[in-house]
């Protein structure tokens, strides 16, 4: 996960540099050819603020989500960047542009948050009351309250999450050792 941080780091950095060159793989809304942008956007930020809001929540949240293996963490977090970039595409306001991973990080509150319960796992289950505990004001930003907040991309990577949770839950009785294709003919 610090990997992954400092990449968004570097990214934002190189951005800056650029004249905010990236800014051009956030997600345009409804328009044909940004579909090529629903993954990278979850990779750009629209400033160093906007990077550092997100960087402690995606650390903290993307280790507690990595810890159950690392092959079902990445399937997690492409559902949700799918998911996510998706449906802000479906539904952000006409002209705007939309970036930054936290719809990663409303995805990884999700999927943390219904994990143990879908996988019905005393552990997961503290996790997720844990990080109820701790990140439950997120809640919030699924709500349209601040203009220059995407919350469409806040409740879509929180759907995607809760959406990974169930298609990527563990077999019964098995170790993590779960696949797309596993998940699939469950």
């Amino acid at each position: 996960m610090a990997g992954w941080v400092a990449l968004l780091w570097v990214l934002e950095a190189v951005d800056a540099v650029s004249g905010h060159a990236l800014d051009t793989f956030g997600v345009s809304p409804r328009q044909v050819s940004e579909l090529r942008d629903v993954v990278p956007a979850a990779f750009v930020h629209f400033g160093f603020g906007h990077l550092a809001a997100n960087s402690v929540p995606l650390l903290v949240l993307g280790f507690l989500a990595a810890a159950s293996g690392l092959r079902r963490f990445v399937a997690v977090v492409v559902l949700i960047v799918v998911v996510g970039g998706l449906g802000v595409w479906l539904t952000a306001p006409a002209y705007s542009t939309t970036g930054g991973a936290s719809g990663v990080v409303f995805g990884l509150f999700g999927y943390l948050l219904v994990r143990g319960f879908v996988d019905r796992r005393a552990g997961d289950v503290a996790v997720g009351v844990a990080v109820a505990a701790v990140y439950g004001s997120l809640l919030w930003g699924v709500l349209p309250t601040d203009a220059g907040v995407s919350w469409q991309g806040h409740l879509f990577g929180l759907l995607g999450g809760v959406a990974a949770a169930f298609a990527f839950r563990r077999p019964r009785g098995g170790r993590d050792t779960i696949t797309v294709a596993d998940a699939r003919r469950s």
